[in-house]
């Protein structure tokens, strides 16, 4: 689709002054030096985008074990919704604390610790779903009774004292003061207000534990998250990963998204359950497909000199997706914590990004 005139997009007083004609040459000039060859990048700088769905978060902590075993690689910042902001702070602390074999320690505990809390959940696959050999719930009886029961009942009256298990995981793999004090890595969080509808951004000095479960605080489930006396859902709902901070400052070249919710399935959904998780689904994507959008118009608007980069950053889009295997995965999946299901969303993610490294033309636009 053919961009509208660049003006049109921005303000007066964002845009650059028209600059005046360069003098003519004089009638003797020397001749101009040829041009320099370009520099071939050998760091590659990198801001992350992760995005959140559940336990298929894991893929996520795979793609991230697979960067980090690749020594030009640096990570300059993060974004992450939900699953993606946990491991987006995980990451992280990791890496300001200790490097990238930290990191990924770090990664595989903090897994590990989600498994080990979800051996105390309900929601578990039935003998019917292992049955059939997959890693769907689809005919658990708790999600079932789940469905029934969000009809009628809140997590007010479900779970009154407000009780999230991740906390204490979180706590116990996250420093997270000494997180918000560091300046190596921006770390940003997307949470939902339940009151505006908008999007709420924290950023480094204000990432909390508070507000890493703010992000990741699905409404049917949890009690909103109060910060500072404000109520907030899972930042899926408006945010689903923060893009546009990571254009603003920072060493960044290239900006890696990893989305773990399938933009398309096909077919129509018949049951209700499956009406309302493909609802969820595109939800939880129309806010990344607007920000890549906007992504590409602030790149063009950059490259006509309409906005200087001092403004926001050019930065190389790069998308590391496992779709296919995510379409033939249902919904429910994304509440099964199972270890063996984490150790396989996880060597999907390493194969994902080992395929996506093998490709990468890092100079390429």
């Amino acid at each position: 689709m053919a961009l509208p005139n660049a003006k049109s997009l921005i303000p007066r007083w964002l845009r650059r002054p028209d600059s005046p004609l360069p003098p003519a040459p004089a009638e003797h000039s020397p001749p101009l030096p040829p041009p320099a060859a370009p520099e071939i990048e050998r760091q590659h700088v990198v801001a992350l985008a992760l995005q959140g769905g559940g336990a298929h978060g894991a893929l996520t902590w795979g793609i991230l074990d697979r960067l980090l075993e690749h020594p030009d690689i640096t990570v300059a910042a993060v974004s992450g919704t939900s699953a993606g902001a946990m491991n987006a702070v995980v990451l992280a602390h990791g890496l300001t604390s200790g490097g990238p074999a930290k990191a990924r320690q770090l990664l595989e505990s903090f897994w590990r610790s989600v498994a080990d809390a979800g051996r105390l959940s309900p929601f578990r696959r039935s003998w019917l779903d292992r049955l059939d050999g997959g890693w769907s719930l689809d005919r658990s009886p708790w999600l079932a009774l789940m469905d029934v029961a969000r009809q009628f009942l809140s997590p007010y009256q479900t779970n009154p004292l407000g009780l999230n298990p991740l906390r204490e995981v979180l706590e116990r793999h996250v420093d997270f003061p000494t997180l918000s004090r560091q300046r190596r890595i921006a770390v940003h969080v997307a949470a939902t207000n339940v009151e505006t509808g908008q999007a709420r951004i924290f950023s480094t000095r204000e990432i909390s534990a508070d507000s890493v479960l703010a992000s990741a605080c699905l409404p049917f489930l949890f009690q909103a998250v109060e910060i500072d006396g404000v109520p907030y859902w899972d930042g899926g709902y408006a945010c689903n990963p923060p893009l546009l901070p990571l254009l603003k400052g920072g060493e960044a070249k290239h900006l890696l998204v990893v989305p773990i919710n399938p933009p398309e399935r096909k077919g129509t959904p018949r049951n209700a359950r499956d009406i309302l998780n493909r609802m969820n689904e595109i939800v939880f994507n129309a806010s990344l497909t607007h920000g890549m959008e906007s992504l590409a118009r602030i790149n063009a608007l950059i490259d006509q000199g309409e906005i200087g980069e001092d403004t926001y950053r050019r930065l190389k889009l790069h998308v590391l997706c496992a779709d296919d295997e995510f379409r033939q995965l249902t919904a429910s999946s994304k509440f099964n914590t199972e270890w063996d299901f984490l150790v396989y969303l996880r060597d999907l993610g390493r194969r994902t990004a080992e395929n996506w490294l093998a490709d990468v033309d890092w100079e390429k636009v």
